[in-house]
């Protein structure tokens, strides 16, 4: 009878390690998301998470990645620098993922960068676009990549467009003095709208926690004619600059970067003050290739509502993540960042990606413009 009772404790435990094996063998390859949920920007995180969580549903559906699923480790950064850094380090060193997807603004992802480099676990940034996210110029930060295009072409497309498709002579810069976006935005549009000879008439700013812009919009229209008025900056603000500048008579065309794309400019400035407003974008529901159009109805059917560029950039850094994971044949960090640096012609629904020697994506942009508020008009311009 001890003989039986010992086998029977025998066989369960074997029965238990194997079961234990097979957890750990099957097991889940964990993501982290680092996105700004709450707080000012919170309407791009939430974007960002939409397309994110559809891409690896979509992969999870499927039977996953290297035959396990996608877990995902969902914290809030709350648009804050500071908190960014907290937050990469709990996904780095307490969940230990594979791959961080996010922050979505520059000066979040800019925090975050030392962590990911210091624990050798890359970030994908959806939409952090300052020039200097990814590398300091010459060199790439070894863990940091993006899957959106930079200030510098933003800056750089939108003084074009000022100067070929709107005959822009004089521009008026009105940007956020403390964002690194905006100060990006406003270095590369008034560089190479001067070098088209162009003439910027007034340079002023606005901080982000300033709600009447009446002060500074009366010193521009003082400042003498102006064809253009360029708002390097994010919804929340100009939105409400572009109603009050209306509303004091600045009729001029308003220009930007893909700040201006979330639904909630529409709700700060109002249908009647978006007319002759246009801002570069990565992507527009308006495009009729094949991918995006099949994205565009994934999408509504899964969250009853239309696409923005952050959704579709989310969607697309979700997949730039699970492609590296594919390729590296690994859930180890630093071959996933091996793989994300070799990305080649990925096919997205934000256009084709390929990461350079800075670990920016090289890829063309959208330049759109507002009729009542409504995206009309998309005009594509290849890097």
């Amino acid at each position: 009878m001890k003989k039986v009772k010992s086998l029977v404790v025998v066989l369960l435990l074997m029965g238990l390690a194997l079961t234990g094996c097979t957890s750990k063998a099957s097991g889940t390859i964990k993501v982290g998301l680092n996105l700004e949920l709450s707080g000012e920007v919170a309407s791009y995180g939430e974007a960002e998470l939409n397309g994110i969580m559809m891409a690896i549903d979509e992969v999870n559906a499927a039977g996953g990645v290297l035959g396990k699923q996608i877990e995902v480790v969902k914290l809030d950064n709350k648009g804050d620098a500071a908190e960014s850094t907290s937050v990469a380090t709990k996904l780095a060193t307490e969940s230990k993922v594979s791959v961080i997807l996010g922050p979505a603004t520059s000066g979040a992802v800019k925090a975050s960068v030392p962590v990911a480099n210091q624990y050798k676990v890359a970030v994908i940034t959806p939409s952090g676009t300052a020039d200097d996210v990814t590398n300091d110029g010459t060199k790439a930060q070894p863990y940091a990549f993006r899957i959106c295009f930079i200030d510098a072409f933003q800056g750089v497309t939108m003084a074009n467009f000022a100067s070929n498709n709107l005959s822009g002579k004089k521009a008026v810069i009105l940007g956020d003095s403390g964002s690194d976006y905006a100060l990006g935005l406003a270095k590369n549009f008034k560089a190479q709208f001067t070098k088209n000879g162009g003439t910027i008439v007034a340079e002023e700013a606005y901080t982000a926690a300033d709600t009447d812009f009446n002060a500074v919009l009366t010193k521009i229209k003082n400042a003498g004619a102006f064809d253009v008025l360029f708002i390097p900056g994010y919804y929340q603000q100009v939105g409400l600059i572009i109603k009050q500048a209306r509303a004091a008579g600045i009729d001029a065309p308003i220009l930007g970067g893909d700040g201006f794309d979330s639904p909630k400019l529409l709700e700060l400035a109002g249908a009647a003050a978006l007319n002759k407003v246009y801002f570069s974008s990565a992507f527009t529901s308006l495009d009729t290739d094949a991918t995006v159009v099949k994205f565009i109805a994934a999408y509504k059917a899964k969250y009853s509502a239309e696409p923005n560029m952050f959704n579709a950039l989310g969607y697309d850094a979700a997949k730039l993540a699970i492609d590296a994971i594919k390729r590296a044949n690994s859930s180890d960090p630093v071959k996933i960042q091996a793989a994300l640096a070799a990305t080649k012609d990925l096919a997205g629904v934000t256009g084709t990606v390929t990461i350079d020697a800075l670990h920016n994506a090289v890829k063309s942009a959208v330049v759109i413009t507002l009729k009542d508020g409504v995206q009309t008009s998309p005009v594509r311009v290849n890097p």
